[in-house]
């Protein structure tokens, strides 16, 4: 019976350390968000944006994440902030130099930087790359290229996976590369597509089924 309580009071210690770190996390997290306010160009995305990508990743419990255009971070702090509670991992991807090494310093400064593999490479050669597997996929880069990068990575998105894509909303799906992305993904019948206009515009779709 000792044996049975000494584990119980080494399990509460720790819980209590685990809950301590993640609130002090959040404490950190929040307060970089706060302070950085209005800091978020470079076609970073919106604050309200990335509370959904937050709310996605931790409602559905998602570990293996992937984001196609790192932009300056604001959208991958969020996202990792997400995975640093459901114990994942983000791999995000940058072309522009500048904004990578911004993108670093933001992830340290937050304190999330062991949650995110940052990679300065073209997402047009590294995404096909990939190995997988993903259960999160956020694309906010080159808009004309959103159908090429949604077919090189839903194969190795697991099924009930979610692939988002940014600045699409009812207004603006009906321009270019927009256009030929959800208009594709609408088609797929393992595929269960919604958009929510909030904010800039997000296409929401999960994975249903195998390809």
């Amino acid at each position: 019976m000792t044996a049975f309580f000494n584990a119980l009071i080494v399990a509460a210690l720790a819980f209590s350390q685990t809950v301590s770190q993640e609130t002090s996390l959040d404490k950190r997290v929040k307060k970089f968000l706060d302070d950085h306010v209005n800091d978020w160009h470079d076609l970073n995305v919106p604050a309200s944006d990335g509370k959904l990508l937050y709310d996605i990743v931790l409602k559905n419990k998602y570990t293996r994440a992937l984001e196609i255009g790192t932009s300056t971070g604001h959208s991958t702090v969020w996202i990792a902030w997400a995975l640093s509670k459901t114990g994942g991992m983000l791999i995000t991807v940058e072309i522009d130099e500048r904004r990578y090494k911004q993108a670093l310093k933001n992830f340290e400064e937050a304190g999330l930087s062991a949650y995110i593999d940052a990679r300065l490479a073209d997402a047009h050669e590294l995404a096909p790359k990939l190995d997988g597997p993903f259960d999160f996929v956020f694309s906010d880069a080159d808009k004309e290229w959103y159908k090429n990068y949604f077919v090189a990575v839903s194969p190795k998105l697991v099924v009930n996976g979610c692939f988002t894509a940014h600045n699409v909303s009812l207004r603006r799906r009906g321009f270019g590369g927009i256009r030929e992305f959800i208009e594709y993904v609408e088609s797929l019948a393992n595929y269960t597509t919604t958009i929510d206009s909030r904010g800039a515009g997000m296409s929401i779709s999960y994975k249903t089924a195998p390809d």
